[in-house]
């Protein structure tokens, strides 16, 4: 684990000396792991998202009064999580404002946006590695799929989104925590009362095959030990 926490660090840190371009939260080595069969959306929800995600940031890039401010956007499920910082209350409301009227499909938005000057590109780097950390925490447990919950770090406040039980959601707010300089985890979830039945005889399967494969390869190990006693016994009647 320390040793991908490690590699998306200098990716990263490689990524703004290069580029000086903003930085994207996650790293795409750890995100790509998860695969769609695995979300709780369906594919439809997944490219709406996906699409209303692009929709979002093509709003402030094309907009002359925002696009030097420094916005980003984690959707789930059409809700929308913003970002990031506003030089003043006015330009905070107007992008606001312009959110709500240009992208009608949003279901809900979740203003984060601070008012002050934008956060340098070192301050969005520490962001980003603090969100790869808590992916790789995600990796290395069994009480959720990673893919369950999105993660979004500005200015060391970890943001958790995703559709998830009241277990799942504790489990992974205290992963999130456990993270270095993280300040506060803001739960975002929304809950579930039981897990999808679906998920859970895909589940109950795998462990069906796994106990299967287990004794398969429990009966080939007796019968190679059998195998190896009957050959030792010709090998010594050949012997004598």
């Amino acid at each position: 684990m320390k040793k991908i926490i490690l590699l998306c660090a200098l990716l990263v840190s490689s990524f703004i000396l290069s580029s000086c371009s903003p930085i994207v939260q996650g790293a795409a080595a750890v995100t790509t792991v998860a695969t769609m069969s695995n979300d709780r959306r369906s594919a439809g929800e997944i490219l709406d998202d996906k699409t209303l995600d692009m929709n979002l940031s093509n709003i402030v890039r094309n907009d002359s009064i925002l696009e030097d401010m420094h916005i980003n956007f984690m959707v789930y499920n059409e809700a929308v999580l913003m970002a990031g910082e506003a030089p003043s209350i006015e330009a905070r409301e107007y992008l606001e404002k312009q959110i709500k009227q240009k992208a009608p499909k949003m279901k809900q938005l979740i203003n984060e946006v601070a008012v002050m000057p934008n956060n340098g590109y070192m301050s969005r780097a520490k962001d980003g590695i603090i969100t790869v950390q808590i992916e790789a925490l995600f990796l290395d447990q069994e009480v959720f799929h990673p893919r369950h919950v999105l993660v979004m770090t500005e200015r060391r406040t970890v943001y958790l989104m995703g559709s998830v039980t009241k277990r799942e959601a504790e489990h992974a707010t205290n992963l999130a925590t456990k993270a270095k300089n993280v300040d506060k985890v803001v739960k975002l979830f929304n809950y579930l009362l039981v897990r999808p039945a679906a998920e859970i005889e895909r589940d109950n399967k795998k462990k069906v095959e796994a106990e299967k494969q287990a004794e398969v390869e429990a009966k080939r190990a007796e019968l190679e030990a059998e195998q190896a006693a009957l050959q030792q016994q010709i090998d010594e009647l050949n012997t004598n």
